[in-house]
């Protein structure tokens, strides 16, 4: 029988050796065979400690005891069924109470289909098809340039300047009466300015055009109501994902009532979009962010990290140019890919996982010490390369 091979050796491109490690010969080929807490162990049975988190899914640390005990409940009560399940509406109802704008809700399964679907929504809404983007929106046609995806999708689309107010009012005016929505990731290496937001939402709104907030990674990290709760900017629409459920695949897009319910006019469907565990999963990882207030745990800890990161760039000038992000998610910016590759590969040799660019995630597991072991690392492994 032949055997079946993954090439490229994972499915997941941010999980790649080279992504991760970058392109040296001495890059590690690491599988994860368990995880727990801001912890994974290889198949040799290595022990990291992880600052990937799963690229983002996991904000409360991996194998979350109340998240587990929900989702085996659910596989206990056959985990899929034939009719729309009972969790559905009420995490519907759960995300509109922490979501104001959320009035109404539907479930998907991955990031960038839910942008999709909010892409798709605004387009029937409007009649219009012209898209501007602001950070990274996934990889289907509506957003992406390049090989395999039809010049005429490309042309649709253009990318919006993150808190360049100037910039990103001239290309809405310019856009006029064919702009379907703006499309904007709250965070981009750093926090918005509100003038920034005011903007976009004042241009929009006058040219009738839509605002989504593309809270994938945002979503319960920077508040439990959002980007839009903490920085303002009223969305029209809001897509949420990644640590939604803390690990478990669930995405939503969310909004006006009157935009949601134009998915009767157009087709948003996924067979395995209502199954019971992701929802009750999510449930219960809403819960959790609630009774430990989460975004203030990952604010604290993560202004600890992004401190030291100041620091070491600070300190070693020569291999890094900058430390970047908010708390809640940041990173180290590099003179070159090629030092940020042998960083990464440096550092998991001593047994930390941190990525070489966007982003680094403090999860809620994650305590002060594990953040001086990381600075400590990072410096350890910069010392030995400036040298």
């Amino acid at each position: 029988m032949k055997r079946a091979i993954v090439a490229g050796i994972t499915s997941t491109g941010s999980k790649r050796p080279d992504a991760l490690f970058g392109e040296g010969d001495d890059g590690p080929v690491l599988r994860v065979a368990r995880s727990a807490g801001a912890r994974i162990w290889d198949e040799q049975g290595k022990e990291y400690l992880d600052f990937v988190m799963a690229l983002g899914a996991v904000a409360l640390g991996y194998a979350e005891p109340a998240v587990n005990r929900a989702a085996r409940e659910a596989v206990d009560r056959g985990a899929v069924g034939p009719l729309p399940p009972v969790e559905e509406a009420l995490l519907a109802a759960e995300l509109g109470a922490l979501i104001p704008v959320l009035e109404e809700v539907r479930f998907l399964k991955t990031g960038a289909e839910a942008v999709a679907a909010a892409v798709r929504l605004a387009r029937t809404h409007t009649s219009r098809d012209q898209v501007l983007g602001c950070g990274y929106h996934g990889w289907l046609d509506w957003c992406s340039k390049g090989a395999g995806v039809p010049a005429e999708s490309s042309a649709l689309y253009a990318e919006l300047p993150f808190n360049d107010l100037e910039r990103s009012t001239e290309m809405i005016r310019a856009s006029g009466s064919r702009l379907a929505c703006v499309v904007i990731e709250p965070v981009i290496d750093g926090a918005p300015s509100a003038e920034w937001l005011g903007a976009i939402r004042e241009e929009s709104r006058r040219n009738g055009a839509l605002l989504v907030f593309d809270e994938i990674k945002t979503a319960l990290r920077v508040g439990l109501g959002g980007a839009a709760e903490r920085w303002g900017g009223e969305p029209d629409l809001v897509v949420l994902g990644k640590a939604l459920a803390n690990g478990f695949p669930l995405a939503a897009v969310g909004g006006r009532a009157d935009v949601m319910r134009q998915v009767r006019n157009t087709w948003i469907s996924s067979t395995l979009a209502t199954e019971f565990v992701s929802f009750a999963a999510a449930r219960a990882t809403i819960q959790v962010a609630r009774d430990r207030d989460l975004p203030a745990h990952l604010e604290h800890t993560g202004a600890q990290l992004l401190r030291g990161l100041e620091r070491l760039a600070a300190d070693f000038p020569t291999l890094v140019s900058g430390a970047r992000g908010i708390p809640h998610m940041c990173y180290l910016q590099w003179v070159s890919d090629e030092m940020s590759g042998r960083v990464a590969r440096g550092c998991a040799r001593r047994g930390l996982l941190f990525k070489r660019n966007a982003y680094n995630f403090v999860s809620l597991a994650h305590t002060e010490r594990d953040i001086d072991v990381a600075l400590g690392t990072l410096e350890e492994v910069l010392r030995e390369l400036s040298c």
